[in-house]
């Protein structure tokens, strides 16, 4: 039955393309009507190239162009959301197609009007000049086979001079009915009043920089960190020819803002953790790749604030290192399940820690791993998290007498995620302690806003999923950390004051599985009050358009594998009323004075 309603769409749509060239006779178009699409090619939120035919087979495909600017473009999200819903069947895709617009204010834009399909990238113009548009909000509907059945605008009510109190002319929703139908669009191409569309602006090379005095500066700014020996980084950028052996590679992230990573929305406020590039910092290395790498000294090399080499810890070495009784062996090639690790050792005295790392003896096969808490007597199902190693994030070290406080009795255990790495591998993980060197006044706090019941749906690309918390004092904030599996979409925390003034902490529109970064706060700025409620949203993509998801047919709940899903929102804080003014013993970690516990 589907190849003989295929076979008539064929028969139908033939007859209908000689009409239209008959129609159209003197008229030409770099594209035109009844042409068949080639896999365009664009990247997604998740910096990933991608093809049409990644969406799989579907009656039709609507792809409208847009950017984050053009007030057209804006008025008319809404309509095409309900589009979209009432044609589930029906592949809708926004393009992106401004050089100003980040991948990530591309995902903000979708986020902020709360759009349910995809936005992509077309970072080469490759969408514009395959499918014929010029301006934004254009729109190009595709029949099931690509042919291309109409090109223009979406209906006749907004214009960049005004709008008319309703519509009279639904051109994109008739030609998509007819598109359905298989009968010929009758009027498959109309004008666009929209904003007209500017091609890429190509890198002017300039030879005047050098690596020793324009390049090795920001690589020692924002890259070294990370890349250098004994890091997870897969290759260091400490020398000349580090960097210029990956000048393309550096460019293209660069480029994009994949690096250095950075995830928080563009308008958030300032944290002190972020090491984004400024557009100057960004345009020098992609005119300096431009010109070709120029250096005319290449002895000069970088030094990274935190070297590594020659040392074991990223912190020092700690008071206390505990090692792990077992060593994993991992696979060759293929997905490893979390694994877990209760340490061996039991806090006898409480103790009080400033300093916490997390040390694989052979980090490239560590994702990530968490440090959980718990007692013995509850077992493992009762652990609470304390910190973690994550791609990105520094080990935890505080200071100005704030304190981790580990109870008497209490044992630890790891939560690791293993990576295959083409070959068989060997792990095992140690942890190490630094007890508080200085009078401890307050203890480190969280609050964990998460969701275990929700069910998301096969196919579902924009599900969400919402919860919220209460602070019962008045806290300083210290930061934030979103965590999800491979669905995880997006994440935003708000702040409902009691006063009933609600703020947006942090919005992380692209989240990302691979860069779990935290999100710190300047000391002592952001006060909350008590009775505010921390409430985190977020939205999971379980469709086959999500390249990391692992079966779009099933319906996927809370779990503690990458196959399952979590939605755990973490605010870091002190209690402002906690002045616990203990001596601690720094060989022991173990308090040798305190007053009354408030």
């Amino acid at each position: 039955m589907r190849f003989q309603s295929r076979l008539v769409c064929l028969l139908v749509m033939a007859g209908a393309f000689v009409a239209i060239a008959q129609t159209q006779a003197g008229e030409t178009h770099k594209v035109n009507i009844g042409n068949t699409i080639d896999d365009v090619t664009f990247k997604d939120i998740r910096y990933l190239p991608r093809r049409l035919s990644d969406f799989g087979e579907h009656p039709a495909y609507i792809a409208v162009f847009v950017n984050s600017t053009c007030p057209i473009v804006q008025r008319y999200l809404p309509k095409l959301k309900r589009l979209s819903e009432e044609y589930p069947d029906v592949q809708f895709v926004a393009i992106n197609v401004s050089e100003a617009d980040s991948v990530r204010d591309m995902a903000m834009h979708a986020l902020k009007y709360e759009m349910p399909f995809p936005f992509v990238k077309d970072i080469e113009g490759n969408c514009v000049d395959s499918m014929g548009v010029e301006r934004t909000p254009e729109v190009v509907v595709l029949d099931a086979d690509h042919r291309l059945q109409y090109r223009g605008r979406i209906d006749d009510q907004y214009r960049l001079g005004g709008n008319t109190p309703r519509v009279t002319s639904d051109d994109l929703k008739n030609a998509l009915d007819q598109v359905l139908a298989c009968v010929e669009v009758t009027r498959p191409e109309t004008a666009v009043d929209g904003c007209r569309i500017t091609p890429y602006a190509p890198v002017e090379p300039d030879a005047s920089l050098s690596w020793e005095s324009d390049i090795a500066p920001l690589m020692e700014k924002h890259c070294a960190e990370c890349h250098q020996p004994n890091t997870e980084a897969p290759f260091a950028l400490l020398t000349y020819e580090d960097v210029s052996a990956n000048a393309e590679m550096i460019a293209e992230t660069v480029a994009e803002e994949r690096m250095p990573p950075w995830y928080a929305a563009p308008e958030d406020e300032d944290f002190i953790n972020d090491n984004s590039m400024t557009d100057d910092e960004k345009r020098t290395i992609l005119q300096w790749v431009a010109a070709g790498a120029p250096a005319a000294n290449e002895e000069v090399t970088v030094t990274p604030a935190d070297v590594r080499e020659g040392r074991t810890w990223e912190l020092g070495e700690p008071d206390r290192i505990i090692t792990a009784l077992e060593e994993h062996k991992l696979p060759a090639e293929g997905y490893v399940d979390y694994q877990y690790s209760i340490l061996p050792y039991v806090f006898e005295e409480d103790t009080w820690v400033q300093k916490i790392e997390i040390l694989p003896d052979n980090p490239r096969v560590v994702h990530h791993c968490n440090l959980l808490m718990f007692k013995p007597t509850e077992g493992i199902k009762s652990a609470r998290f304390i910190t973690g190693k994550v791609p990105g994030v520094a080990a935890l070290s505080l200071e100005n007498g704030i304190a981790v406080h580990f109870p008497r009795g209490h044992a630890l255990a790891l939560q690791i995620h293993y990576t295959t790495t083409g070959q068989k591998e060997r792990c095992r993980i140690s942890l190490g302690l630094t007890h508080a060197r200085e009078t401890v006044k307050k203890s480190f706090r969280h609050v964990l806003v998460s969701d275990y019941d929700f069910q998301i749906a096969p196919e579902d690309g924009h599900y969400p999923v919402k919860e919220q918390e209460t602070l019962k004092h008045d806290v300083t904030g210290i930061g934030m950390f979103s965590h999800m599996h491979v669905r995880g979409k997006d994440m935003t925390f708000i702040a409902e004051y009691p006063d009933g003034k609600r703020e947006t902490l942090l919005t992380v529109p692209n989240y990302s599985f691979d860069w779990q970064l935290g999100y710190e706060w300047p000391e002592q700025q952001r006060k909350f009050p008590g009775g505010t409620t921390i409430e985190v949203q977020a939205h999971f993509d379980n469709s086959k358009f999500n390249p990391y998801n692992p079966d779009p047919t099933v319906t996927v709940g809370y779990g503690p594998q990458t196959y399952h899903e979590m939605m755990m929102g973490f605010f870091f804080y002190t209690q402002d009323d906690e002045d616990l003014n203990l001596t601690i013993d720094p060989k022991t970690g173990h308090v040798v004075k305190e007053t009354a516990l408030k």
